[in-house]
């Protein structure tokens, strides 16, 4: 295992490849008696030396999926809230946070949560879902 010594005024500590600041098991009584301002010092200097000095190579620019600009069909549940007419899935999720905020479905204590109205409901089967929950249930309603 690669080690990297590193030279304070109050110590010389050999610091091995453990983490980002080399906080390993076995030197951490010695991290916790030097200051905070030498702790300091020592993991930027830490990071200074182990840092890649190469530069990333010119590459493709990221080619966003296909998959997601797709017009989906949608069911008549899902259809009575956000329009019938196909469109692509990240639309469909656009359009069910203007219908859930323009209705202020949200949970006033927990704004994760979602209060679903009549028209939710036949899209939910429940009557409150989190927000990470209401992704998955539309997707059943999306062909």
């Amino acid at each position: 295992m690669p080690s990297l010594t590193v030279a304070t005024p109050l110590h010389l500590t050999t610091l091995g490849c453990r983490g980002a600041t080399g906080t390993g098991r076995m030197i951490q009584p010695l991290w916790q008696a030097v200051s905070a301002s030498a702790r300091s010092a020592i993991s930027r200097s830490i990071d200074i030396v182990t840092k890649s000095t190469t530069a990333k190579p010119e590459g493709k620019k990221r080619v966003p999926n296909p998959a997601f600009a797709k017009p989906m069909t949608i069911s008549p549940a899902l259809a009575a809230v956000i329009g019938a007419d196909p469109i692509p899935r990240t639309e469909v999720t656009k359009r069910l946070w203007d219908y859930i905020k323009a209705h202020k479905l949200q949970d006033e204590q927990n704004r994760r949560l979602i209060n679903a109205d009549d028209k939710l409901f036949a899209v939910f089967d429940r009557r409150q879902v989190t927000m990470f929950e209401m992704t998955k249930l539309v997707n059943a309603h999306l062909s």
